[in-house]
């Protein structure tokens, strides 16, 4: 998406409403079986390529999203599951929307002043990548359409991770990323490295998809090198940044910045 901030994208809100069912079971990390209210067991489609540890317990309350293109092959998609007392996000799509509200609104106040919002720009040592979001102040353009980048400009770019992890340690209450081994991950780590020594800003987001955390940290248990890595870059300059949602059956919003525990 390219606009002017406000870059022109809605808040995560869900009309028509959501659907509660029971979780049944994932299995082939893009599928979900799920009881609704009426007895019937479909299959919903899970955007989620992580492990989802800790939010898996069968029979919990989940939310689906009905899709709205007819010749869509699984009808639903899977948005969330209670987790206690609380609703956590599962839907990773809901995760760039969601930090652009927050660099509009000023909870992500230290990403504003820019003029554009691309959405998807490829960049990387080998241009095979895609940066979640590119803020620009304009300039000149390099490439046809919305995804062109351009030169002579203020700019930073922003990578943008989803977590649903939440670990509890020493009476606190942390959000953590990854909640699986992430080669994908550590390459972006790698590839926002290169836009400092490039000269542009870099930064990433963690948007914990729940409300009931406190803090964050990197998840060094499940993948070390990940977390290694990470603290080098926050050293070299790139910008870290997590913030906790408020999220329900009626929408989501990234609500208030976490402690970075690094």
């Amino acid at each position: 998406m390219d606009g002017i901030l406000g870059y022109g994208g809605d808040p995560v809100q869900f009309d028509p409403p959501l659907v509660e069912g029971r979780l049944l079971r994932r299995y082939k990390r893009f599928l979900v079986d799920v009881r609704m209210p009426d007895g019937e067991t479909v299959v919903a489609h899970s955007t989620n390529t992580g492990s989802l540890l800790g939010c898996l317990q069968e029979g919990a309350p989940v939310l689906l999203e009905a899709a709205d293109r007819p010749e869509r092959k699984l009808k639903w998609t899977w948005k969330m599951v209670r987790v206690g007392d609380h609703w956590v996000g599962v839907d990773t799509s809901m995760a760039v929307p969601m930090v652009l509200e927050a660099v509009d609104e000023g909870t992500l106040a230290a990403l504003g002043g820019y003029a554009r919002a691309i959405r998807e720009v490829k960049y990387g040592r080998e241009g095979r990548s895609r940066i979640d979001i590119l803020l620009s102040d304009g300039g000149t353009p390099t490439g046809k359409g919305k995804r062109a980048v351009y030169d002579g400009d203020r700019r930073v770019y922003v990578e943008v991770k989803s977590t649903t992890l939440r670990l509890d340690r020493d009476g606190q209450r942390l959000a953590a990323f990854p909640d699986a081994v992430t080669e994908r991950g550590l390459k972006h780590l790698h590839e926002l490295r290169d836009v400092l020594e490039a000269g542009h800003r870099a930064a990433l987001v963690f948007c914990a998809q729940r409300s009931d955390v406190d803090a964050f940290v990197p998840a060094d248990q499940i993948h070390a090198e990940y977390g290694k890595v990470l603290r080098e870059v926050i050293r070299d300059g790139v910008e870290v940044f997590a913030l906790a949602a408020e999220i329900g059956p009626s929408g989501a919003r990234l609500a208030r910045p976490l402690e970075l525990i690094c």
